[in-house]
């Protein structure tokens, strides 16, 4: 009898096996056959990926490859909404200028694939106005989260168009907090904002008293501040005057007359507020209470903005040296010329009397000059930047107080940060134009803008190869190559488009941009000596070096 127990539930056993497999494959089998939505993508015309969202685990390297071969097939000359390769299949719709596209398995249903592709299109003008690469590439995040909603794990969600934008409008109660707190903390920061005011127009009439030393701007007529209100423009020149005095050139220049005074001067006690001084202190104030705050990071940005960025240490020293140059294109340099600047920052009186130990790259044609009321023999003996009168501090306030410039020339074309060579040829009705940059081991390039004029075109020019980014100007006619960061990484690289047939000599001149956070000199603050008793006080460093003009001609 437990034998015959025993057969019978083995049998049942075996049975159920059998239909538990059998069951499998019909799963597979019909996953096999179900839609899914690899990749829903928009692109231009020449295969560049403006916005794209994976809903299955793919490479980088995999979905740039399918959307760079998807022009190539439509360029067959079949007129259909997909086109099947031996793996993907592409169901598009052309959008103006761009490709509305969903990659798929060839598995899927057609007709599913068509009606996900009907809601993308009807999705992107919602989010996208301008159905161009600026205006999607605006719109990237939006389309992103609006793909999302419309397709779930590769299947298209059962949503209409006012669905998909009201779930992406969903308000959320975190956020409501979170800008209540900020608020809040803006409240807060201009009531102290308020007070700090009223605390500086006090102390400065203090200062601006007949009986207080210093460098008030009543009292000594040679001081730092009569110094920087006799002098130029904002460009830093206002204590040295104009660089053709450095040169010695143009001797006795008359000095410019005095900018007038604005509504919002106190002459009694030499302060002056300005908008730009409160956001500074409100930034200041927000930095302090743990916010970021984000700053532009352009090359112009960097030059024209670095000035109003608020310190957050007592002392702050500044080292900027700018670059002149010219290169002729078919090698050489005609101008190789660098400005130097070293501005002192101090934000209280107490912290003024101090002076500055430095050193520098012992470099050929390299040459300085000191502020009038810097002592000369200190500097030229011990490389100390220090007043002529130990007594009288340096300069306090938001202002950035120039002691001491220099300039470097008779530099050769070794010595350049970034050498440009441009090769245009023309070859039948188009103008091939191959363009490469190598970088100097010597410095790391942020922010790198490769301008090169074009001839007046309808369409944007054909770029083939490009080791970066770039941006087509119409209304100026100007192709910007950008490179984010230049390091021992990609010391050199590549750009190559076409044209419509063009004279060679309308790609020049072109316009280079950059910035580094070291410069020829190697000027640096070492120390801080401090000339009354107490410990020295903490001071930062910023040392850049930007583009002033630097062309290829």
């Amino acid at each position: 009898m437990a034998s015959q127990k025993m057969d019978v539930h083995s049998s049942w056993f075996i049975l159920n096996s059998w239909m538990f497999v059998l069951y499998s494959e019909e799963m597979i089998v019909s996953l096999l056959y179900t839609q899914v939505v690899l990749a829903a993508s928009i692109i231009s015309k020449s295969g560049k990926a403006l916005v794209s969202r994976q809903f299955v685990d793919m490479s980088r390297i995999r979905i740039e490859g399918l959307l760079a071969a998807f022009p190539k097939l439509v360029g067959s000359g079949k007129q259909h909404t997909y086109v099947e390769t031996e793996n993907v299949r592409y169901v598009y719709q052309p959008i103006e200028a761009l490709y509305l596209l969903i990659i798929t398995n060839k598995q899927s249903n057609i007709l599913e694939d068509l009606d996900t592709l009907r809601l993308l299109s009807k999705l992107v003008p919602e989010y996208a106005p301008s159905l161009d690469e600026e205006g999607v590439c605006k719109a990237a995040f939006e389309l992103l989260f609006a793909f999302i909603e419309a397709i779930s794990l590769g299947n298209k969600e059962n949503v209409t168009v006012a669905q998909v934008k009201q779930y992406c409008e969903m308000e959320s109660h975190e956020e409501k907090l979170h800008k209540l707190v900020m608020q809040s903390k803006i409240n807060e920061t201009k009531d102290v904002m308020r007070r700090k005011v009223t605390e500086i127009e006090k102390s400065k009439t203090d200062r601006g008293k007949p009986d207080k030393g210093g460098f008030g701007p009543l009292r000594t007529p040679n001081s730092f501040n009569d110094m920087n209100i006799r002098g130029g423009g904002p460009g830093g020149d206002a204590i040295f005057g104009d660089m053709d005095s450095f040169m010695h050139k143009a001797k006795g220049r008359p000095s410019p007359a005095p900018a007038p005074a604005s509504a919002s001067t106190k002459v009694s006690g030499g302060m002056k507020l300005s908008k730009a001084q409160k956001t500074n202190q409100f930034l200041e104030s927000l930095k302090a209470e743990g916010e970021v705050i984000l700053e532009d990071t352009q090359p112009s940005a960097v030059q024209s903005r670095s000035s109003s960025i608020p310190p957050s240490d007592p002392v702050t020293v500044t080292i900027e040296e700018k670059l002149n140059v010219t290169v002729k294109r078919d090698g050489g340099v005609s101008n190789f010329d660098i400005q130097g600047t070293l501005a002192l920052q101090v934000l209280n009186d107490t912290n003024g009397f101090i002076q500055l130990q430095t050193e520098n790259q012992d470099l050929h044609g390299l040459s300085f000059k000191t502020h009038p009321n810097i002592s000369k023999e200190l500097f030229n003996s011990q490389q100390i930047v220090g007043a002529k009168d130990p007594n009288r501090p340096f300069p306090s306030g938001q202002n950035e107080t120039p002691l001491v410039k220099w300039r470097i020339q008779e530099l050769n074309e070794s010595y350049l940060p970034l050498a440009v060579n441009c090769w245009p040829s023309v070859s039948g009705n188009e103008t091939y134009v191959n363009i490469e940059y190598e970088a100097s081991k010597m410095f790391d390039l942020h922010n790198v803008v490769i301008s090169i004029p074009l001839p007046a075109l309808r369409e944007a020019p054909g770029v083939r190869q490009i080791d970066g980014e770039w941006k087509y100007d119409s209304r100026n006619s100007v192709l910007d190559w950008s490179i984010i960061l230049v390091d021992q990484s990609n010391r050199s690289g590549s750009l190559e488009f076409t044209v419509p047939a063009a004279d060679p000599s309308m790609f020049f001149p072109i316009s280079v941009g950059f910035s580094a956070s070291n410069t020829f000199s190697d000027l640096k603050v070492t120390a801080i000596l401090p000339l009354r008793e107490g410990s020295p006080p903490k001071f930062s460093q910023r040392n850049r070096l930007v583009t002033a003009n630097y062309q290829v001609v």
